[in-house]
């Protein structure tokens, strides 16, 4: 099976493409425009892939947003499917500079779905049938919960920053091409992924590379938002079984069942830092925990009911909180290398969307 990947070289790309490789029933065709958060190496590290496996796959280099790059793609390949991961993704980013949100996320995907509604018109009706295209978005669509409640597939959508407005428009631009043009498309929104790979920017691995520098721990206004964890290994399990199960047309919401604050959750990425990174001044790394200036907009809570995929598809999250921050912590310990090459040239660990107004464009 032939599939066409965008975003293949960021944090949940690399991992989908290695438990792709893994299987010899897959060919993988990578459009990626190699952006700030892409790292073409990291589907070479740990040797877990043989070179027959390498030789499966293919990286395009090329932005989505461009029509004539991505037709061509399709031309060139002619996929059986599509797993569209391409997006501009951070919030502060979009803050920051929103215009290249709306170009990537909206602009990307209409020319993503165009592409396929050609694609499968030179198809015979059994490939067409077979064909899926399976996007995945965020529950930051759905904006923000109070005290109680869950994120289901049917709660209407309400997006609060930049991020979230422009993957909630690329979502329902997909499920219209899907009722109006018959695209079999199919939505995932995930919560909020943590493991290997993942840009230094994020709050898990921030923290961790923090620690190990010996620096103050910024965590946002007091540190009470909530957000729903899910190793980005069960995603990609989640993923692959929306793949091969899923019906088109369907929305399903991937969530680890994990609810902690963000000041939770670096407390516990703290405690396991003292175990196997400890400070050299003996004290706690939570010691250096500093609560700063909230984001602007910044939604109090997300939580996912992932009770549909559970019942339909038989997936499961199969990593604990506590197993999978360790595993999670002690990658990023064991594999300096990695984040150091990325904060010696596009990151330095500094804070972006801080600006609340004005032209950002």
């Amino acid at each position: 099976m032939k599939l066409l990947v965008t975003g293949g070289c960021g944090f949940i790309g690399t991992n989908l493409i290695r438990r792709l490789l893994q299987s010899d029933h897959y060919e993988i065709i990578n459009l990626d425009a190699l952006t700030y958060a892409a790292n073409p190496n990291s589907l070479h590290m740990e040797a877990t892939l043989s070179a027959e496996a390498l030789n499966r796959y293919q990286l395009v280099r090329g932005d989505i947003a461009e029509k004539q790059f991505v037709t061509e793609a399709f031309r060139t390949h002619s996929p059986d499917g599509v797993i569209h991961l391409a997006a501009e993704s951070h919030v502060d980013r979009s803050i920051d500079g929103p215009a290249q949100f709306v170009q990537t996320n909206v602009v990307g995907t209409f020319n993503l779905l165009e592409a396929t509604r050609e694609h499968l018109r030179s198809l015979s009706p059994a490939d067409a049938s077979a064909f899926r295209f399976l996007h995945v978005s965020t529950d930051e669509v759905y904006g923000s919960l109070g005290e109680t409640g869950l994120f289901a597939e049917t709660t209407a959508y309400d997006p609060h920053s930049p991020y979230s407005a422009t993957k909630a428009a690329s979502d329902h631009l997909a499920r219209a091409w899907h009722t109006t043009y018959g695209v079999p498309v199919i939505v995932t929104n995930c919560s909020n992924n943590y493991g290997p790979y993942q840009f230094p920017e994020k709050l898990l691995p921030l923290m961790i590379i923090k620690c190990i520098a010996g620096e103050s721990l910024p965590v946002y206004g007091t540190g009470q938002n909530v957000r729903d964890w899910l190793h980005v290994q069960d995603h990609v399990d989640a993923l692959l079984r929306v793949l091969s199960a899923g019906v088109a047309g369907e929305t399903y919401n991937i969530g680890g069942d994990c609810q902690l604050s963000n000041l939770e959750l670096v407390q516990r990425v703290c405690g396991i830092m003292d175990e196997i990174y400890p400070s050299a001044s003996g004290e706690s790394h939570s010691s250096r925990i500093e609560f700063v200036t909230d984001r602007p907009g910044h939604d109090f809570r997300y939580a996912i009911d992932a009770s549909k995929i559970k019942r339909d598809l038989h997936w499961q999250p199969q990593h604990s909180i506590e197993t999978g921050l360790k595993n999670a912590v002690r990658w990023y310990v064991e594999n300096e290398p990695w984040w150091k090459a990325i904060l010696d040239d596009t990151y330095q660990l500094q804070r972006l969307g801080e600006t609340a107004s004005g032209d950002q464009s």
